[in-house]
């Protein structure tokens, strides 16, 4: 089994929101000298506690530190940005870190209505999630009508959050999906992942690829792990 890290840049009690990032970035270090597979960051907007809204350009510097251990996010909230510029932001990453990139892609629009006024989005239904997806894969496959930069030899492997409809577009255009958050415990979890993988249509070769996401507290007992979980409830 392969480990991996999902990293939000969480913020504490009497820090700076620098230092947030900053650790992020060393935790990255850490990972991969710990033999980590991946390393992902995630997007959110003016979330008290989180220090992050931008993952390519933490990715960036997360990148220059590192060397081998794979890089992506989950996810990048396509809704929130137009797919050029998805695309061509993540080409970027790639023709930086070649082979170590990763493209996680979910739904969700900004968790308040004023964060959505500000991106500028307040609804995403399925089929527009689904057609801007396509949209981005194309792009980064130099299958698009106008070619997005810089153009990568073996394009980042895409993968989509697994809320909602996650799991039937996934299959539909053959990307991996990463489980996490309440699909976990939904009674038919089992079910909607076995249709995934029967409904799978393999894209340039692709198979059917299940990453699951969840949140492990480590501490040396159990009052310093609900403290820690604390900023969670």
């Amino acid at each position: 089994m392969r480990i991996s890290l999902l990293d939000r840049s969480r913020t504490r009690a009497g820090r700076d929101e620098q230092a947030g990032l900053v650790d992020s970035v060393e935790r990255a270090v850490s990972a991969e000298q710990l033999g980590y597979h991946r390393f992902w960051v995630a997007e959110h907007h003016t979330v008290p506690g989180i220090a992050r809204g931008a993952p390519a350009v933490l990715l960036a510097a997360i990148g220059q530190r590192t060397e081998r251990i794979r890089l992506g996010s989950g996810g990048v909230m396509l809704p929130n940005h137009r797919p050029l510029v998805v695309a061509e932001q993540f080409l970027m990453l790639e023709a930086l870190t070649p082979g170590r990139i990763d493209l996680g892609l979910g739904r969700s629009l900004g968790f308040t209505a004023p964060v959505r006024e500000a991106l500028g989005r307040t609804e995403a239904s399925t089929e527009d999630f689904a057609a801007e997806v396509g949209q981005v894969r194309d792009l980064l496959e130099g299958a698009a009508p106008l070619t997005a930069r810089p153009v990568a030899a073996e394009p980042p492997p895409m993968h989509l959050l697994a809320t909602g409809a996650g799991l039937g577009i996934a299959a539909r255009l053959g990307l991996g999906v990463v489980l996490g958050g309440p699909v976990l415990h939904a009674d038919d979890v089992g079910e909607r992942v076995a249709a995934y993988r029967r409904e799978f249509r393999p894209h340039r070769g692709s198979a059917p690829h299940v990453m699951v996401s969840m949140d492990l507290l480590v501490a040396d007992d159990d009052a310093e792990a609900r403290e820690l979980a604390l900023p969670e409830v």
